[in-house]
């Protein structure tokens, strides 16, 4: 439960659960601290949320019955613009997992220098078992009831776990019909004949591939041949393994809430996409060797891409694997535990806050987009991601080289300074 600051433990905000995803990120502030100069001064600006707004979702069912589900919008941060960040439809989300997510937006928003600051929503539901209906009923009776703190200057929804430019299109036409006028702004992620930007569904999973293939430059990791292992084969994973496929590497592992296969000559990516539409999961693909899904983690590999969910890669795992470099397609898939091991190991992890920012990059673009109703190509979208990625990768490496610190310290370090210190020059009201 939520709870006032104690004197016995004045940084706590809530009573984390251990290894639970605000208990991660909690760690991860810890570590930054010490680099942040005076600004430190701010640093309980960092564990507090803004807002957290939990709100009861009633629909009717099919059926005729009524359910409730419970949901929530979190907005961590403000300071350097509107809250920004996904909307997961999940039958574990829970407030804690929402506030770790939306903490990492704040940070991944800074990180790479976008106008924003970081929210997160979500919704405690298996939906896979809603009807079509149902799914749309739920969705614009959430948005119904967040819509109190979101908008296009205030917060602005996107897709994440569970949820796709359908959904999005529903929350944009709620929220549209609520305030009596089109505001395509209010969600990015739509579809592109409803404001939605060219570039955007593959956008995540091309961020890992970039970032990615700028650290691989930097630890002489040549694509070609290279071993891949993916967890995760939704639209970030599946994205990912196409682009280093293409790049000459070789999908070797993967794995999803199906099951997990391997192949030591390489799965063939397009037709496990062409399978995973099909079936909703890896399982049953001619193509690869079912194996259990603890030994995924053993498969021999150069690149290992956690791309499902939060705290996936724990310490037995970090010993287990044999990658030379971990890509962070998920958010927060790396326990502190772990992160100390690999770096022990020498394997580089390119974190999640910039790792995984190319679907906040293009949102960007979208959310831009959309105020000017003038439109990119996708030649151009995937152009401008390249260079503000490419940039911001190149501006952390050089910080942890300056620092002698990991990767996702220097992250940190970036995001936080430009955080703080846009909350320091905007001064406490009243």
């Amino acid at each position: 439960m939520l709870h006032q600051a104690s004197p016995k433990n004045p940084l706590s905000y809530i009573d984390p659960q251990p290894d639970s995803p605000w208990q991660t990120y909690l760690a991860q502030v810890d570590r930054v601290l010490p680099y942040l100069g005076d600004l430190a001064r701010w640093g309980e600006t960092l564990r507090r949320p803004k807002r957290a707004l939990i709100v009861d979702v009633p629909i009717e069912m099919d059926d005729g019955t009524v359910q409730h589900f419970e949901g929530y919008r979190v907005q961590h941060n403000l300071s350097r613009g509107p809250g920004k960040g996904g909307v997961r439809y999940h039958p574990q989300v829970t407030l804690e997992e929402v506030m770790a997510l939306s903490a990492w937006m704040t940070v991944k928003n800074a990180a790479v220098g976008l106008p924003f600051g970081g929210a997160k929503g979500g919704i405690r539901v298996e939906p896979s078992r809603l009807s079509r209906k149902e799914l749309e009923r739920l969705t614009r009776r959430y948005t119904s009831e967040i819509g109190i703190i979101i908008g296009p200057q205030q917060d602005i929804p996107a897709p994440d776990v569970n949820t796709n430019a359908q959904i999005m299109a529903w929350m944009m036409d709620t929220y549209s019909m609520n305030i009596g006028g089109t505001a395509t702004g209010v969600v990015t992620g739509k579809p592109v004949q409803l404001g939605g930007s060219l570039g955007r569904v593959k956008a995540t999973g091309r961020g890992v591939f970039v970032t990615g293939r700028e650290a691989a430059r930097r630890i002489n990791l040549p694509l070609e041949g290279a071993r891949v292992a993916v967890q995760g084969f939704g639209n970030v994973g599946s994205t990912a393994a196409e682009l280093f496929a293409q790049a000459g590497a070789k999908l070797v592992a993967v794995q999803d809430h199906t099951g997990a296969l391997q192949s030591e000559q390489g799965l063939d990516v397009a037709a496990l996409q062409a399978h995973v539409l099909q079936h909703g999961g890896v399982a049953g693909f001619k193509g690869g060797q079912a194996i259990a899904a603890d030994d995924f983690w053993s498969v021999a590999c150069d690149i290992l891409i956690p791309a499902a969910l939060e705290g996936q890669v724990t310490e037995a795992r970090a010993r287990q694997t044999t990658a030379r470099l971990v890509l962070e397609g998920a958010n927060g898939p790396t326990l502190p535990g772990a992160d100390d091991i690999l770096a022990e190991r020498g394997v580089l992890v390119v974190p999640d806050v910039i790792c995984n920012a190319g679907g906040v990059t293009v949102s960007y673009f979208e959310w831009v987009q959309d105020f000017s109703s003038f439109f990119w190509s996708e030649d151009e979208i995937n152009a401008r991601l390249d260079k503000i990625l490419g940039g911001a990768f190149l501006h952390i490496w050089d910080t942890a080289d300056r620092l002698k610190v990991s990767l996702r310290t220097a992250a940190f370090v970036v995001a936080c300074e430009r955080v703080l210190e846009a909350r320091a020059e905007r001064g406490l009201y009243p």
